[in-house]
């Protein structure tokens, strides 16, 4: 459904009119993109005399130190925004990844005294919790004059929280993608993308029996079962039951839910679908599940996860995206195909003035525009060069975001506590995968999800 959720400055969720989905037309055109195809650009561009269209202080000698969940390729692309700003400012950036469990290794640091300066929050929850601890400092003066510029109200509006502006939504995701191996689905035969769940399941099945492994899942990192989750609940519920689960006003032993959690079980519950079945598929993390889908000796078809996809693509194999790695909307349940968007928020934990400077560049077009260059990212900034992207297939669904404007529907999973949405090995992560390892007990998954949040949203 193109229906949309949004955090306002209350902090408050609420349904907000019909949407433009975010890649549901666009992408079903990627299919066919080749990487020649050029953006139409736009918006702000850096000064030719000055190679910059932000102005930042000189730090020489200062220390910076900035968290994030981001490992590998991820982390590399990042690299190149700290080093551009390291370049104009002299100052010294370490980066420090997070884990899995990003709200758990920020409260030790901060309670221990030795918070970085500045952190990305992977869930709006979190944020949320932060700021009622204290422990997260508003924007200052310069910052905000670029977000106000450079972003939308609703990317706005996620960052703020008790009428004040804490956050910069510096990097966002379609997660309603699936990508696939062409090479698999020209040896198998088949020469068109799944629309429904049904073909989906089918086309699955087929490769299977052609000798691929059809589905690479990343059982292993339970966040990624959470966008499995969310992309078949929204297109089979709807947006207003999507809106009352994600604010738990509906149980998780909902029928909504356990319809959602059979459905899934149509692919998890069949080994022979799952590239080294489900077994297999609990040992698989993220990256590993795109590299088993885009390279090795027998690689798997598909895999499902956002448009960050094409960061390891690029790194870790060989594919060409738009020629060896194509993409599809996550496949209709119901009338529509899903649109799931996610997003990191960059906020500053221990404020002075290198913090401020920071975020004054991540939300300027000058960062934007650096990072986008990478490849395996997309960003909410309106106001940067489009033709900077890396590849035509992020440049399109970069577009989408940017035309869905103020209406977008936010991941499930990171508007709840992080007990329950963002906790390695635990609340929702560790219900999911329980019911990767069993897909026929849904009745014991429900109560196992309903248990852990009932417990999460009280606290």
């Amino acid at each position: 459904m193109r229906t949309t959720l949004r955090t306002g400055r209350a902090g408050s969720v609420s349904s907000a009119k019909a949407a433009i989905a975010i890649a549901v037309a666009g992408a079903l055109a990627l299919a066919g993109c080749s990487d020649d195809k050029k953006g139409d650009g736009g918006g702000e561009k850096p000064s030719k005399s000055s190679g910059a269209s932000v102005q930042l202080p000189k730090l020489d000698g200062q220390k910076l130190e900035v968290a994030a969940v981001w490992t590998g390729p991820e982390q590399e692309n990042f690299q190149a925004v700290l080093d551009e700003f390291e370049k104009r400012t002299g100052a010294e950036v370490s980066y420090v990844p997070t884990g899995n469990n990003t709200s758990t290794f920020l409260g030790t640091k901060i309670q221990g005294g030795q918070p970085p300066n500045v952190a990305f929050l992977p869930q709006v929850g979190v944020l949320h919790q932060f700021v009622d601890k204290g422990w997260v400092k508003p924007l200052g003066t310069e910052a905000q004059a670029q977000l106000d510029k450079n972003f939308s109200a609703g990317w706005k509006d996620l960052g703020a929280y008790k009428d004040k502006q804490y956050g910069i939504y510096a990097k966002a995701a379609n997660k309603s993608l699936v990508w696939y191996n062409t090479e698999a689905f020209e040896a198998a035969g088949i020469s068109d993308a799944p629309k429904t769940w049904k073909d989906f399941v089918a086309t699955a099945q087929t490769l299977s029996d052609a000798g691929s492994p059809a589905v690479s899942v990343a059982g292993q990192d339970g966040w990624t079962l959470t966008d499995w989750f969310e992309n078949v609940y929204l297109s089979q519920a709807g947006p207003e039951k999507y809106d009352q689960l994600a604010a738990h006003k509906i149980k998780w032993t909902d029928p909504s839910v356990k319809e959602a959690l059979t459905t899934l079980g149509e692919l998890w519950g069949k080994d022979e679908l799952l590239a080294g079945g489900k077994a297999g598929a609990l040992r698989t993390e993220f990256p590993k599940s795109v590299t088993n889908t885009f390279s090795g000796d027998t690689p798997a078809a598909m895999v499902f996860e956002g448009d960050f996809v094409t960061a390891n693509i690029n790194k870790d194999t060989k594919a060409k995206v738009g020629t060896d790695a194509k993409v599809f909307p996550f496949p209709a349940v119901g009338d529509k195909s899903p649109v799931v968007s996610g997003g990191d928020v960059a906020v500053i934990l221990k404020d002075d003035k290198a913090a401020q400077a920071l975020m004054t560049f991540l939300a300027s077009t000058d960062a934007a525009e650096v990072w986008a260059a990478q490849g395996g990212i997309i960003s909410p900034n309106k106001e940067m060069d489009q033709a900077k992207y890396k590849d035509a297939v992020i440049r399109d669904i970069a577009k989408n975001l940017i035309a869905a404007g103020d209406d977008f529907r936010f991941d499930m999973s990171d508007q709840a506590p992080a007990a329950f949405g963002g906790t390695q090995g635990s609340g929702e992560w560790k219900a999911l995968q329980d019911f990767l390892k069993n897909p026929k007990d849904v009745a014991g998954a429900q109560q196992a999800l309903e248990a852990a949040a009932a417990k999460a949203y009280k606290s």
